[in-house]
């Protein structure tokens, strides 16, 4: 007798705790129905109607500076994305900021990151977007590089960091071809 008593138990308790989760279901379904998913803020249309870029070297920072110097080239950062952003062809790149419409500024970097018991560095490119009227920020990218010990292996990371980079522009600006000269 215990155990009949005991299975309706359990299948009342059962069905109750079923009504309670459909009833919550409903509930989150009719909070959730008059709002629609998270939309996307609009991008700086200067970024993706600008035709001119001045490309600026903002450098590479002081605890990076021995390991370009020793992998013979202190501008790599500026180098690199210079012939990246050429050939990607997007924008026409000029010599003056007073001739673009943008200005875009690269620089590497290699803040150290962790704790007390381990700190490690966490080389990056970083590109920032100016416009040229306003001088204002629109626009940030950080991208990491991964660190390595061979300078194989270094340009092989760094150019994964510059690709990236230009990657992450590309969806910003749009990929429309513009004449580069």
């Amino acid at each position: 007798m215990f155990h009949r008593n005991r299975r309706r138990v359990l299948r009342a308790m059962f069905t109750a705790a079923l009504v309670v989760m459909c009833g919550m279901a409903v509930n989150v379904a009719a909070q959730n129905a008059g709002k629609s998913a998270a939309a996307t803020a609009p991008m700086p249309t200067a970024i993706q109607t600008g035709k001119r870029v001045f490309l600026g070297n903002a450098g590479v920072d002081g605890s990076s500076l021995q390991a370009f110097r020793a992998y013979g080239d202190i501008n790599q950062p500026y180098n690199w994305f210079y012939t990246a952003m050429k050939n990607w062809g997007r924008y026409e790149l000029v010599g003056s900021p007073a001739d673009a419409d943008l200005v875009f500024e690269i620089s590497f970097t290699a803040p150290l990151a962790g704790n007390e018991k381990l700190l490690m560095a966490e080389p990056c490119l970083r590109l920032e977007i100016f416009d040229v009227k306003t001088h204002f920020l629109l626009w940030t990218i950080v991208e990491p590089v991964q660190g390595a010990i061979r300078k194989a292996t270094w340009e092989s990371n760094f150019n994964t960091g510059v690709t990236n980079l230009v990657s992450n522009l590309k969806q910003i600006a749009g990929a429309t071809n513009v004449a580069s000269k």
